[in-house]
């Protein structure tokens, strides 16, 4: 398999089990929920998770790939409040939470990217 072809299977995995986390282990990801948001962490927890499985899975299909990555791309953008909220929050925490708090922020500017890049490479094909 080539890696371009790879790539659009490998986001789609790091999405999955991201979804899947979100399931598995909500209380971390309750906690990033910034507080402005209306409704339980948990509702927003869970409803984060079901959005990237679905977009998993239509980024594994050909005929959606495009769409699904471009809908990615915005959805990395959009969890970034998420992560400031755990930066903030963490800021007291042991070094290596703190850190791990902090190294979140700037890595969603390559999932964006990736996406993206995604998404220009599915509009390619025919």
């Amino acid at each position: 398999m080539l890696r371009s072809e790879r790539s659009p299977l490998l986001l789609a995995g790091l999405l999955a089990a991201g979804g899947v986390a979100h399931f598995t282990a909500p209380r971390q990801f309750d906690a990033t929920i910034p507080r402005l948001l209306p409704g339980s962490p948990r509702a927003w927890t869970y409803g984060s998770g079901v959005v990237e499985l679905v977009l998993a899975g239509a980024i594994a299909a050909p005929r959606t790939r495009v769409p699904a990555a471009k809908a990615a791309a915005a959805f990395f953008a959009g969890v970034v409040p998420a992560n400031v909220q755990m930066a903030v929050d963490w800021r007291h925490r042991p070094a290596p939470l703190r850190t791990a708090a902090l190294v979140r922020l700037p890595l969603q500017v390559p999932l964006v990217l990736w996406a993206r890049a995604v998404a220009r490479n599915g509009e390619g094909r025919s």
